[in-house]
């Protein structure tokens, strides 16, 4: 069977649009600034998965750095080791790696420069733009102003540039407890940016580092780690989503007073927003930690690891993204626009396979009892490359519940008693009874089957109206499959209210019967149940018990809901 590269890094043959952060580049190279030389970077911070919106940002700098012959940096920002964890920084690798995205060997912590930035605030302390404040977390608050309000000067802002040089080293030896001091930035109070009224650069924090150990005890605050680590990696452009537009006055502040030899441009662009999820970490820590969902990879949640569980391909996650564009202005793009992608994908890639989701038992009555035949199936019905299959069939078959109907209304063409349809790959059927409880409900439908339609047609060119999928009962493989939809019911959740905008319909677990070509799938290889949905196999599968997940059904059926309320 035809094997396919899931990576996103593949030649689109759509000619993108140039946008205004290539005409910026363009025209600095056009200007030799920088010496020509085009370094971006991804910097997360460890403290949980990447989900879909951090895709569009990786997808932008690596082509960016691609496009133009430069140099893409992986750099974890690992300044809060409150939340930080080496679980994350490993699935962080995996899913940019999965998105096709290669940092090489540009791989680079925050950590890895904290003496550096340590020493950068030494320099901010004798130019006297920086102070040891000793104000508790509420007094800042209190001083800082308002949006209408200015803040006021924090009675420590004119200590001395000695006495700071001093709390600032016993700030670093441990003299200190948490929140009895924070190193400030000296700028103004009173101004109309909240982040340039003195904000705090570092403060004093007693936890164990996933890196460095109980090296340290005060951490660089993200804004004053992030623009330094820039400067120090010789980042050319900051390519950052629009919500830092406000601490660019502060980004520039710091490398200008510090004097750093490199000075990256930070550009802001919109950020990726879909409906029927919260992308915000927080938000989604909480939902794992509250068992609201089952792990960070649930396949309900917009994290990267969760798509690719799903079965979402990495090529479909950049297609949405390329079509979304970067732009300036913020827009939530419809969960339906990536489904769209996802299917595009998928049934370019999917083998085909059969499987039946709700059975009822199909008895052919003038089928041998003993016997059983082999009937060729395509893989793919485009792509000869994938070769073809051989599907069992034999007496007593499974058919889906919904492909039946013993009194069924105008314009169903599928089986009904009396009815002459097709098995797919099969043969021509005709339903001649039902077999029913003693409570009436159908237990099996008999029919009878021409021997002359093999292969799924007849010599005499009748024309049926219905064509039906099937698995042989004897030689069916039962697997558990999982069928989801959104985790949300509406389409822009509330972070305040997540429990109550849940879907209780986001998961329904199902046993389900397929054909015996699946025995050997491995996690994450996927299919198209024909008629059905695309599956991935999940994780949890093992050669004792299978397990699918339902990607994505054949068509858009979440439109269909909406429509009808």
């Amino acid at each position: 069977m035809k094997k396919s590269n899931d990576s996103a890094n593949e030649e689109n043959s759509k000619e993108e649009p140039i946008h205004f952060i290539k005409n910026i580049i363009e025209k600095d190279i056009a200007e030799n600034k920088n010496d020509g030389k085009v370094v971006t970077r991804f910097p997360p911070e460890p403290n949980g998965y990447l989900h879909i919106g951090h895709a569009k940002s990786i997808f932008l700098n690596f082509t960016l750095a691609e496009e133009y012959g430069g140099t893409f940096h992986l750099r974890f920002d690992d300044t809060n080791p409150e939340k930080e964890d080496t679980e994350y920084v490993e699935a962080i690798k995996r899913d940019i790696k999965w998105l096709g995205c290669d940092w090489g060997e540009n791989q680079f912590f925050a950590s890895d420069y904290f003496e550096k930035l340590y020493e950068y605030a030494v320099t901010l302390i004798k130019k006297g733009k920086a102070y040891v404040c000793s104000l508790n977390a509420e007094q800042i608050r209190e001083y800082r102003g308002s949006l209408t309000e200015p803040g006021k000067n924090s009675p420590y802002r004119d200590r001395s540039v000695e006495e700071n040089l001093e709390l600032f080293q016993k700030m670093r030896d441990g003299e200190f407890a948490e929140g009895e001091h924070i190193l400030r930035a000296k700028i103004d109070m009173a101004s109309p940016n909240l982040n340039m009224r003195d904000p705090a650069l570092y403060r004093i924090r007693k936890v164990h580092h996933h890196r460095t150990g109980d090296k340290w005890c005060i951490y660089p605050m993200y804004d004053y780690a992030h623009c330094t680590s820039d400067a120090i990696e010789g980042i050319t452009h900051s390519i950052c989503t629009l919500e830092f537009e406000n601490h660019r006055p502060l980004y520039d502040w710091c490398l200008d007073e510090i004097g750093t030899e490199c000075h990256p441009q930070q550009i802001e662009f919109a950020k990726l927003n879909l409906t029927h999820v919260i992308m915000g970490k927080r938000h989604m820590t909480r939902m794992v930690n509250d068992k609201i969902v089952d792990g960070w990879d649930d396949p309900r949640m917009p994290t990267i690891a969760a798509m690719r569980r799903r079965g979402f391909t990495a090529r479909a996650i950049r297609n949405l993204c390329e079509r979304v564009g970067v732009a300036k202005r913020e827009n939530t793009i419809e969960m339906a626009l990536l489904d769209y992608f996802v299917r595009e994908d998928l049934n370019s890639i999917a083998p085909r396979v059969m499987g039946v989701l709700k059975p009822l038992k199909l008895v052919i009555t003038n089928y041998p009892e003993d016997k059983e035949e082999l009937l060729d199936a395509p893989n793919h019905p485009t792509d000869e490359s994938y070769g073809t299959r051989q599907v069992p069939f034999s007496k007593v078959l499974y058919i889906e519940q919904d492909d039946f109907m013993e009194n069924p209304p105008k314009k169903y063409f599928r089986m009904t008693v009396g009815r002459e349809v097709r098995l797919r790959y099969g043969y021509y059927v005709t339903c001649t009874d039902v077999v029913k409880d003693d409570n009436g409900e159908i237990l099996e439908v008999h029919c009878t089957y021409d021997p002359e339609t093999k292969g799924g047609s007849s010599a005499d060119n009748r024309k049926v109206k219905a064509t039906i999928h099937w698995v042989s009962a004897k030689h069916a493989l039962e697997a558990e499959v999982r069928l989801y939809e959104h985790l949300f019911a509406v389409e822009n959740p509330s972070k305040g209210e997540i429990e109550e905008n849940l879907n209780p319909n986001s998961l329904t677990v199902t046993s389900g019967y397929l054909e015996p070509s699946v025995k050997d799938a491995k996690a994450e290889d996927k299919y198209q149940f024909e008629r059905v949905g695309y599956f991935c196999v999940d994780k949890d599968s093992s050669a004792d018990k299978l397990v699918f997940n339902r990607t994505i059904t054949l068509k858009d059926s979440w439109a269909k809901v909406k429509k009808k309320k």
